[in-house]
């Protein structure tokens, strides 16, 4: 790259394209999975795509903490990266919301011009639904708990209340997967399964990826990474925790009271 260039600090990076490769290796991969039954291509997309997570993030650690090449140019780009991904995000759940409204607003014939259709029985919003978005507001705060510390150059309460956010985190997912073992109903039961599941099935892998983002950071917190000011990869997890948290809401008031 040229000398003056704004990014000139930061080297090209390989990561990108091949972590695309490999995400559409193991998508497809699960689509073979589903129709044919055969997982070998899903497990080898799996595990090369958290290779390239992991050896990403390690050139991403190398170059801000120990090169000190995250300039505020740098850093400013990697905020407007950070927005367009959770923009992009906010439309890909945006589609899960708009077919849901349109067929709960208007059920076809098919469905006995019923919502939910006469067969299915929809979980009690009250009950682990209700658990789960307190669950997660909670995690909010204390997400936003850790990060005020850190501002604030209080890194034991930092850890503490970040350790905090992953603990709900991980609680969250373990009642998810209860709930849809409890469920009468599967992602092939008309159109109203197929919301549902995928809905809260893309959510709930958001919020598993949201943790091993959380538990990095918590691992560089340790390590004495982050400052009080300089720690940028620490408040993009947290912008995208916040994102999870909102999703959710949206998605317990349309898919769990909604549909009650």
């Amino acid at each position: 790259m040229k000398k003056n260039h704004p990014f000139h600090l930061v080297t090209k990076s390989p990561w990108p394209i091949i972590t695309s490769t490999n995400l559409m290796t193991t998508l497809l991969g699960t689509v073979i999975w589903m129709t044919k039954k055969e997982m070998k291509t899903m497990i080898l997309g799996t595990m090369m795509l958290m290779m390239c997570m992991m050896i990403w993030w390690r050139d991403v650690i190398r170059e801000s903490t120990f090169q000190g090449n995250h300039t505020k140019k740098v850093t400013m780009g990697i905020k407007m990266g950070m927005i367009l991904f959770i923009t992009s995000e906010i439309m890909f759940f945006f589609s899960f919301f708009w077919s849901f409204f349109h067929s709960s607003l208007s059920p076809s014939i098919e469905l006995g011009m019923n919502w939910p259709p006469k067969s299915i029985k929809p979980f009690n919003p009250m009950e682990v639904p209700l658990l789960n978005t307190i669950i997660l507001l909670s995690s909010g705060v204390t997400i936003t708990w850790s990060h005020q510390s850190m501002m604030n150059n209080k890194l034991k309460n930092s850890l503490k209340s970040l350790l905090m956010t992953i603990i709900l985190g991980i609680y969250f997912t373990f009642l998810q997967k209860w709930e849809y073992n409890q469920s009468t109903f599967s992602i092939s039961d008309s159109i109203y399964g197929s919301t549902f599941f995928m809905s809260t099935g893309f959510h709930g892998l958001h919020v598993i990826v949201g943790t091993i983002f959380l538990i990095t950071c918590l691992v560089r917190m340790k390590k004495l990474h982050f400052s009080m000011n300089h720690h940028l990869g620490f408040e993009m997890a947290a912008w995208y925790w916040h994102f999870v948290d909102v999703i959710w809401l949206i998605l317990y008031i349309m898919i769990y009271w909604w549909s009650k």
